[in-house]
């Protein structure tokens, strides 16, 4: 397992994103970029606000000008001690000002007539407040903008994934020792997020146990079920570990499992495998869904795939790029995403096997290691 903790994000590497992230939008005729509370900030500034709060907090960034943080006065002090602080300039409101006029001369320097792409996660009351000022702007999301914003990773973005893998292997080499039969799916869950945690986890994000029919719901919230001989379970665990996310799933079988179970199991491993196998730099997106659906369709299952094949992953566990039809966005090295096919057969059981895959120079790297076979547990 990577092991170490890596060296942390400076002023200098959110300086760089910042200005990245201005130019990006300039490239793309947008006048800015509007950043709430979220992934993206952190991402961009290291500021994560210390509770969900209904009070205006927004990062404005645009080309030739300085970025600028909007923040409740309340809160400055701790924005202030963010790393990337020193590459921005904070400005804060106080409870019974409107934060939305002390917002909109930055975006007035670009035009009252702007488009600016904000992050998915806005609020639409901010957005609304925005518009009550400038009527004339306009806002489109960074997914659809700037999907790519986050998408490619760096060397030391890359080091972290790979430390969070490695702790979702460690989990799941422990958790198939643990007792399955005659326990209920939440507690098998707890323990989960106990493995997690211990192995270096500071956020668990989801816990799937899924098990017997329930394994035909591919986001089946643990339950009461208790776990019975000759269950399929599903297994789907991930958080982020140095600020960078895991997800990895594995199936295991309580008991000896059925020929049909068995064969199952081995057609989404191979759909997993060929994927996996066939990433690189210039494919679409969309071609590493139509291997791995391929192969399920091919063995008369393509009707019980009912997902994409996979969503890219950072300081979020789920993100653009995403491994769907319809998505042509080429791949390019730094790239990180699952490769996660699956089978669900309603009222019976379900299969899926997920790793997550780093485009490489060549080729695509899986950053778990875990075996992919159908483990038998007790």
């Amino acid at each position: 397992m990577t092991t170490g903790t890596p060296a942390p994000f400076c002023a200098t590497d959110y300086k760089a994103r910042m200005d990245r992230a201005a130019q990006s939008a300039a490239d793309a005729g947008l006048a800015g970029v509007l950043v709430a509370p979220g992934p993206d900030l952190v991402w961009l500034t290291g500021y994560q606000v210390p509770a969900d709060t209904e009070r205006l907090t927004l990062l404005v960034l645009a080309a030739g000008q300085e970025p600028t943080l909007i923040v409740p006065a309340l809160e400055a002090p701790d924005a202030a001690k963010a790393t990337g602080a020193g590459a921005m300039t904070l400005r804060d409101w106080t409870d019974g000002r409107d934060p939305y006029e002390i917002t909109a001369p930055l975006l007035r320097s670009k035009g009252d007539s702007g488009r600016f792409g904000v992050s998915d996660n806005a609020w639409a009351m901010h957005l609304l407040g925005l518009q009550r000022n400038l009527p004339d702007t306009s806002y489109v999301s960074l997914t659809e903008a700037l999907p790519m914003l986050r998408g490619v990773k760096d060397a030391a973005e890359l080091e972290r994934l790979a430390a969070a893998g490695a702790a979702a292997d460690a989990t799941y080499e422990e958790i198939k020792k643990v007792p399955f039969a005659g326990r209920k799916e939440i507690d098998i869950s707890r323990e989960l997020a106990d493995l997690l945690g211990r192995f270096g986890h500071e956020q668990v994000d989801f816990t799937l146990v899924c098990s017997g029919p329930n394994g035909a719901n591919p986001h089946h919230a643990p339950g009461d079920r208790v776990v019975q001989d000759g269950d399929m379970v599903v297994l789907d665990f991930g958080g982020l570990k140095h600020g960078y996310g895991s997800d990895t799933s594995r199936t295991v079988h309580v008991g000896e499992p059925t020929d049909e179970e068995r064969r199952v199991h081995d057609i989404v491993r191979e759909a997993q495998t060929a994927a996996c196998d066939a990433v690189r730099p210039g494919i679409a997106c969309q071609d590493v869904d139509r291997v791995a659906r391929k192969v399920i369709t091919d063995a008369g299952y393509g009707e019980y795939f009912i997902h994409r094949t996979g969503h890219g992953i950072g300081v979020s566990t789920h993100e653009p790029p995403y491994m769907v039809e319809g998505e042509e966005q080429p791949l390019v090295p730094g790239m990180c995403f699952s490769v996660e096919p699956g089978i669900y057969l309603p009222g019976r059981f379900g299969v899926r096997i997920e790793d997550i895959v780093t485009v490489t120079e060549d080729g695509g790297k899986r950053l778990n290691s875990t075996a992919r076979d159908l483990a038998i547990v007790g």
